[in-house]
């Protein structure tokens, strides 16, 4: 049996970019940590990025090819859902905890059901009437509630999204895991600050809010690494991709809409997608945008319609796919790439009394695609904006320079290259390094 090595504190840092952490931070160091520049995986968003750090393999491999997917089977896109089940694979960890290795995993994506020891979700529970009681899943399932009890308050989930979303919800992930760390204090550990996501897309990544909200993560990074320290914990922290500054949305669904390929309802005169008959559609997801057809015939057609799109960069067809690793049953047909200043909106209407009911809403599971106008109030009480017109910063795109950032004290042999790449380095020293 391998020799005991210390255990490990995996940190992912939201929308944390190696040029943005160099420009707000004077330098490469923080807390004697050197970041280092890292590839993400495309598309460069959260799911996607999680799942290939866990299984060390790119979206084509594990199957979440965006923070949502569209089901064939159910007619229906599906954002934000949390079964393990979803990503497809073994996991990183699967010999270390086969030879006697603890793992835990708080507030990652797609973790419900993880076959992990410790375990730390939002998980609320919707009232058939309208409202929300909130609620975190955990393993042991006792643990949720002695964190709450020792960091001295619930977790809000309106500081985790929406417009309310902030530094509170990154100060009670710091906290919770701190006190994970003292007890049960698995041999891996992996957790996550989002909050800097936030106020980048919101301001953008040059403006004075976000240098504030850097400073934030990096008061959050120092009390970590502190707590870790103290625990015999090596780290490894990583930035899983960067937000760049962007002017416009593009509005594929309302071209589709206009050119009589994607078909609406008229219920009490809002219109809803129609995603039975629609010969086409388009599944928003930051930079980048799955299209699904109904008949395969239509893709000159529609790739002609959203290829002339001001915004639009690539549509990958099957081949531009495989060359970005996305080439998985989930994707959509085709998949829309934006110009670097330019994210993908999900409207299809133009006039608001049009829209649907979720629009003025924070609603991530019914809305088909990722909308980041909920990140603001909207005209009126306890509604979110509709304005796309005020996001002013965004991310997904693929790049072939290293973008992302990050940094261990471990000893992980040559430069990864990549989040994949890292991921695999961390592999193996978990393999080589199990429980005596």
């Amino acid at each position: 049996m391998p020799a005991r090595r210390d255990p490990i504190l995996v940190i992912q840092c939201a929308a944390l970019g190696h040029d943005f952490l160099l420009r707000e931070n004077a330098g490469d160091e923080i807390e004697g940590l050197r970041f280092r520049p890292v590839r993400s995986v495309f598309p460069a968003v959260t799911c996607a990025v999680q799942a290939s750090f866990r299984t060390g393999e790119p979206p084509a491999g594990h199957g979440m090819v965006g923070n949502g997917f569209y089901s064939r089977e159910f007619a229906r896109a599906f954002f934000w859902e949390q079964s393990s089940a979803l990503v497809g694979g073994p996991r990183i960890w699967d010999a270390f905890r086969a030879s006697g290795g603890t793992v835990g995993v708080l507030f990652w994506q797609q973790c419900l059901g993880a076959d992990s020891d410790v375990l730390l979700s939002p998980a609320p529970i919707h009232k058939h009437h309208g409202g929300m009681i909130q609620d975190c899943f955990s393993r042991p399932a006792g643990l949720y509630g002695e964190l709450v009890k020792k960091v001295g308050r619930p977790f809000n989930l309106a500081h985790y999204w929406g417009p309310r979303a902030s530094v509170k919800a990154s100060s009670w992930i710091v906290e919770a895991t701190v006190e994970v760390m003292r007890a049960p204090a698995p041999d891996l550990l992996l957790t996550y600050l989002p909050h800097l996501d936030y106020e980048l897309q919101r301001s953008g990544p040059d403006s004075k809010s976000a240098a504030r909200t850097f400073g934030e993560l990096k008061a959050l990074l120092g009390r970590l690494l502190s707590s870790a320290r103290e625990r015999g914990y090596k780290v490894i922290v990583f930035g899983d991709y960067p937000i760049v500054p962007v002017e416009r949305a593009v509005h594929p669904n309302r071209a589709l809409l206009e050119a009589g390929l994607m078909s609406v309802r008229d219920i009490r005169g809002m219109a809803y997608p129609d995603l039975y008959t629609s010969r086409a559609f388009a599944v928003v997801d930051h930079q980048i945008a799955h299209v699904i057809l109904r008949d395969e015939g239509d893709a000159a057609e529609v790739t002609g319609v959203l290829g002339k799109l001001p915004g639009v960069a690539r549509v990958l067809d099957a081949d531009g796919k495989r060359e970005l690793r996305i080439e998985h049953p989930r994707s959509g047909d085709l998949v829309l790439v934006a110009v670097p200043d330019a994210w993908f909106a999900y409207p299809w209407w133009r006039d608001r009394k049009s829209a649907p009911d979720y629009a003025t809403h924070v609603d991530i599971h019914n809305k088909p695609g990722y909308d980041p106008c909920e990140l603001f109030w909207g005209r009126w009480p306890l509604s979110v904006s509709t304005d796309a017109s005020r996001i002013r910063g965004s991310h997904g795109l693929a790049a072939d320079d290293p973008t992302a950032t990050w940094a261990t004290d471990l000893d992980l042999g040559d430069d990864p290259g990549s989040i994949v790449g890292l991921s695999r380095a961390l592999k193996r020293l978990l393999d080589e390094g199990g429980r005596a």
